[in-house]
């Protein structure tokens, strides 16, 4: 049995509770029927529990479900999964949707999965995320590709089993030549918690190099309040198994020129939200910071680093390739997800996803061709 994705911890839902969402909790049986519980099921083996999370908009709802429910005996991610297997796994969501469709408010439009799949091929993911599945015999419910992914489709993962000097050896060498120099010219990481006296000060701090990244790269964020929280319930706890949040700073003099935000757990170690200023960029201050948190996580006993979001590919004209080169540079495994599957349950799922595929494109094409973000 492996330990919860984060996304599907109690943590987490409680969490998404606080900003907008409310979290439904069932426990599954062997034969993947669903009972509605009031509260997170304490005592229940991680593959026997569910959490969907809700959201309102303008009188009907809408259902998430994050990273769930997992591929059985899916051990190896250069392995390509069968079309056997995925008709198996399409069936399950399929069935899964029409347990939860009774159970779920009235006037849901649909219900949203992100399969926790990983592939390291491009073209076996593809192969998995086909565009649509129609209703049939194997197929109760439509199952349609979504226009947008919620959690990152593509990312790395760093395996953290090996030693630290392993772990450095895998990387590129001008990333280890970057850490060195940060460290060389001076630069300071520092970690901070909620409950720290200089709490305040440092995520002023971090606040003001997300809002410069924002401005720099068109980069969108949440308030303050979005984070604090998020830092505050993730506050270390001796003998407690609830993900640990932490804020790095790296400080040059009296600089602050980076900051992170992780999160461990017994399952995964991730790096969540990341800000940068704009002066002395030279002094590399990113990769001492990623290498302070990588080694914090395995001293935490996380078994993988997942850097969370990153292009597909190592395409010079993305948008975003100086963040595939930073991310990949570390040493770890290019891992593609199949990105978000919709179940519609209402037939004005239609307009929702006309919308949501117009907005998806206007902010990321029509936005950037105008110099508006």
């Amino acid at each position: 049995m492996n330990a919860q994705r984060f996304l599907q911890t109690q943590f987490w839902a409680e969490f998404k509770a606080n900003h907008g969402w409310k979290a439904f909790y069932f426990s599954v049986d062997a034969d993947g029927h669903l009972t509605k519980l009031d509260s997170y099921p304490q005592g229940v083996c991680d593959e026997n529990s569910l959490t969907v999370l809700i959201r309102r908009i303008k009188g009907f709802s809408i259902a998430y479900i994050p990273m769930a429910p997992e591929l059985t005996a899916r051990a190896d991610s250069s392995v390509a999964v069968t079309e056997e297997e995925r008709i198996e796994y399409l069936k399950k969501i399929s069935a899964l949707a029409g347990e939860l469709k009774p159970l779920l408010p009235k006037k849901t439009l649909f219900i949203r999965f992100d399969p926790p799949v990983d592939f390291t091929g491009l073209s076996d993911r593809q192969s998995f995320a086909q565009d649509k599945i129609t209703p049939g015999k194997n197929f109760p419910c439509k199952i349609k590709k979504s226009h947008v992914d919620i959690q990152p489709p593509d990312t790395v993962l760093l395996s953290l089993e090996k030693s630290e000097d392993e772990i450095l050896a895998a990387m590129k060498n001008k990333w280890r030549y970057n850490i060195r120099l940060a460290a060389k010219k001076g630069v300071e990481v520092t970690r901070h918690h909620a409950l720290d006296p200089d709490f305040e000060n440092a995520f002023n701090q971090f606040y003001n190099l997300f809002e410069q990244t924002s401005k720099r790269d068109g980069v969108s964020f949440h308030g303050r309040d979005y984070y604090i929280d998020l830092l505050k319930r993730g506050i270390p706890e001796e003998g407690s198994e609830k993900p640990k949040i932490t804020l790095y700073l790296a400080k040059h003099e009296d600089d602050y020129l980076a900051g992170i935000i992780t999160l461990f757990c017994k399952r995964e170690a991730v790096y969540l939200y990341g800000a940068s200023g704009n002066i002395k960029r030279n002094l590399m201050p990113a990769y001492l910071l990623q290498w302070t948190a990588i080694q914090d996580a395995k001293k935490e006993g996380c078994p993988v680093y997942d850097f969370y979001g990153c292009p597909p590919t190592d395409d010079e004209n993305h948008p975003m390739h100086g963040l595939f080169l930073f991310k990949t540079g570390f040493g770890g495994t290019l891992v593609h997800r199949p990105g978000s599957f919709d179940i519609p349950l209402s037939p004005l799922y239609g307009l929702y996803d006309a919308a949501e595929k117009l907005r998806a494109w206007w902010f990321k094409k029509a936005m950037k061709k105008i110099g508006r973000r």
